[in-house]
């Protein structure tokens, strides 16, 4: 049963019938074979029949989510028996969106040296990507940020604040200053993240507010991008304050903190909002915890 419950989280991933069977690693009519049989034992169209795949029914999205919730347990339950025997080990599937990524370090450093038998895969992804993926359960845990966009069905601990600078060269504009307006921003160009990316459409709606008529003519989905071609001098970027502390060095780029208005977003830990959590997964946030225990965040437990 729980096999095929499976099959039907490939096939809510994939869209495709030949897509989902190869994900599963079976032939596309062991799948439909799946569906058929499942559909006859619970007496329920599942899919929409056509000739390419249309959609689950209502009652089949509920089947759906019962799949997920069912796969979820049944895979914590293994890692738990298996912990209880071996220790924890394993890979650790983890989503970030970029402007995080350099915090990343401070809770997988930790952890590894706590338990060395854990792997980890790191995705850099945009915050739906990562709700997405944990609905799909092909993630663990995500960091994103928490107060912007709803959660829906997912639970958020909060880990940090992220503040934002203005990231240029030296010796150019502002040169004298130790903070700047959003508003003063609109005189420079700007290479930024993608729209796609929740810290652009953030940082859009920050300037819109601050009345700034800024131009951005550049972006990418990599913030090292934007940190190259800040370096040329012909841009400038507003980055988090968390990620340009990396660049303070002699020779390398200045971040002046941005205000009117101090802005600060919560980020932190995302995960299904399940009583029960896989070890691994709980150790993690254990970790993350400890490790930002001294940074401001808003109130732990937000949904």
């Amino acid at each position: 049963m729980i096999e095929k419950l499976e099959l039907l989280i490939h096939l809510a991933r994939e869209r495709h019938f030949g897509k989902a069977a190869q994900a599963a690693g079976i032939s596309q009519p062991t799948l439909s074979s799946a569906v058929k049989s499942l559909e006859d034992q619970f007496g329920i169209v599942i899919v929409e029949r056509g000739s390419r795949f249309r959609g689950f029914t209502p009652e089949g999205e509920r089947i759906l989510a019962w799949a997920r919730q069912l796969t979820a347990d049944v895979r914590a339950m293994h890692e738990e028996l298996q912990v209880s025997r071996r220790g924890l080990s394993g890979a650790l599937n983890i989503g970030c969106i970029p402007t995080a990524l350099s915090a990343m370090t401070e809770i997988t450093l930790p952890f590894r040296h706590a338990f060395r038998d854990v792997r980890f895969h790191i995705q850099s992804l945009t915050s739906n990507q990562i709700l997405q993926k944990l609905t799909d359960l092909d993630l663990d845990i995500g960091l994103s940020y928490l107060d912007s966009e709803p959660l829906g069905r997912f639970r958020g601990i909060p880990l940090y604040e992220e503040r934002y600078a203005l990231l240029l060269r030296p010796n150019g504009p502002f040169e004298t200053r130790e903070t700047v307006t959003w508003q003063e921003v609109g005189q420079l160009p700007l290479c930024q993240l993608s729209p796609d990316m929740q810290n652009r459409r953030l940082i859009d709606r920050h300037l819109r507010e601050a009345s700034a008529d800024a131009t951005c003519d550049l972006e990418s989905n990599s913030m090292f991008v934007l940190y190259s071609h800040v370096r040329t001098g012909a841009w400038a970027s507003i980055m988090p304050i968390r990620f340009t502390e990396q660049f303070d060095s002699p020779g390398g780029l200045r971040a002046i903190p941005l205000v009117e208005p101090d802005v600060r977003h919560s980020v932190g830990l995302i995960l299904p909002d399940r009583d029960i959590q896989t070890p691994m997964v709980s150790q993690f946030i254990k970790a993350a915890e400890k490790a930002f225990a001294g940074e401001p965040a808003a109130a732990r437990g937000t949904r």
